[in-house]
């Protein structure tokens, strides 16, 4: 969406995460996770643009090729 606002092509996606953990009870849930193997990639693009960044709406995003694996259910972790 910021690219495209921009008139810049789209490049790579950096993410850091802070505090991130994972509880005991969920080692079994995480190593699940980790055995499936990987699926393709979706492709998202957009319908159309927006006149600005705050104007988006869910028609105007299109996902394909979405195959996600089953959910995998987690118990909250007090």
């Amino acid at each position: 969406m910021l690219a495209q606002q921009c008139g810049y092509e789209p490049g790579t996606l950096t993410w850091m995460g802070a505090d991130c953990h994972v509880y005991l009870n969920h080692e079994h849930l995480v190593t699940e996770q980790l055995s499936r193997q990987p699926r393709p990639f979706p492709r998202l693009t957009f319908a159309q643009q927006p006149d600005d960044l705050f104007s988006y709406a869910l028609e105007d995003v299109i996902i394909e090729g979405y195959d996600p694996h089953p959910h995998i259910a987690a118990p909250v972790a007090v």
